[in-house]
């Protein structure tokens, strides 16, 4: 099958070529994303490779269908960039890589409370800078700390097993309670329980338009003070413009962010000789007690190879069958 990818990195291609040594598909990359303004460029492709930040909205559907497009293949678990009513109206299949590795997404998680809790990004410029004192660097144990969990799907349960092993006290959030989760001790309650009681949330729901701006600022009013926040699911779960005004109060103590909601300007690019023009962003950059990494949760060599052998997987499926397990349906 013709597949053109787009958004495309040189590690995305070393991967897909890889794992399409078993199945011979005929591969383009494009660096640039999908857009309205680059959608042309499907033409005449059965099937569209596409990541986290290109727009499938309903007119850059209906070019792709107009020009020949059967098959959309998301290399990634999340949807929120799709118009799926408008893709199966179209007739237009969508699959995902549902879980590639939980366990990659849940310890850069620990990893970000680890570093804000014990404050190692600071002290590791101290140390260049000859600067060994301690001041200011008191931290403080995960141990005994209550952790709540909201979503607690394959990665909130990864996340769990981790803090379980800290001795952490672990409350969750999730429509539907994951059995894993409770096996482990996890403590399932609402929302209010868990802003009231948690010493650290952690985020790993979908963003859905239920979940659009979840923490906002109700919810950062009835959390603790000084409470952490990390961020590794969607940026739009959370309301950053609220936060900063909770970081300027104190009311939030940490945060940890590898998504951000206007991502797709920043993140996965090299920006490093640009001026970046989002006041937003630039604001929190400003906070010590901030630290943000650029969506690399994801981003170990076991992900990216289950993420490209499910991505050839899905659409050889959907090639020789004309369906997939991977299918989005509404």
């Amino acid at each position: 099958m013709k597949i053109i990818v787009y958004s495309s990195k040189p590690y995305d291609r070393k991967f897909l070529d890889e794992a399409n040594r078993s199945f011979a598909h005929e591969l383009e990359y494009c660096s640039w994303p999908l857009t309205p303004q680059t959608v042309r460029t499907a033409d005449n492709k059965p099937c569209v490779c596409v990541f986290v930040h290109d727009q499938l909205t309903r007119a850059v559907l209906t070019s792709l269908k107009a020009g020949g497009c059967e098959l959309i293949a998301l290399r990634c678990a999340g949807f929120n960039n799709v118009d799926l009513k408008a893709a199966a109206e179209l007739g237009l299949a969508v699959v995902r890589v549902p879980a590639y590795s939980p366990e990659s997404v849940a310890e850069h998680t620990v990893g970000l409370m680890l570093t804000l809790s014990r404050k190692t990004h600071r002290a590791y410029n101290r140390v260049r800078d000859g600067n060994f004192s301690l001041d200011g660097l008191l931290g403080f144990e995960l141990h005994g700390k209550t952790v709540g969990i909201i979503g607690t799907g394959r990665i909130g349960a990864a996340v769990a097993r981790i803090l379980n092993g800290f001795g952490a006290h672990i409350l969750g959030v999730d429509i539907s309670p994951n059995e894993v989760c409770t096996r482990l001790g996890v403590r399932y309650a609402g929302l209010e329980e868990l802003y009231r009681e948690a010493d650290i949330i952690s985020l790993h729901c979908p963003l859905t338009p239920e979940t659009r701006h979840l923490i906002d600022e109700a919810a950062l009013g009835k959390m603790k003070t000084g409470v952490m926040l990390i961020n590794t699911s969607r940026g739009a779960v959370v309301d950053t413009d609220a936060v900063i005004r909770s970081l300027k109060s104190g009311k939030l103590g940490y945060l940890g962010l590898d998504v951000y909601e206007q991502e797709e300007h920043l993140f996965f690019e090299d920006l490093s000789d640009a001026i970046i023009t989002d006041d937003v962003f630039e604001r929190l950059l400003t906070f010590p007690n901030v630290l943000i990494t650029g969506h690399q949760a994801f981003f170990t060599v076991e992900a990216m190879r289950s993420i490209a052998q499910t991505t050839m997987d899905n659409i050889h499926q959907y090639e020789q069958t004309g369906t997939c397990e991977n299918l989005i349906r509404l």
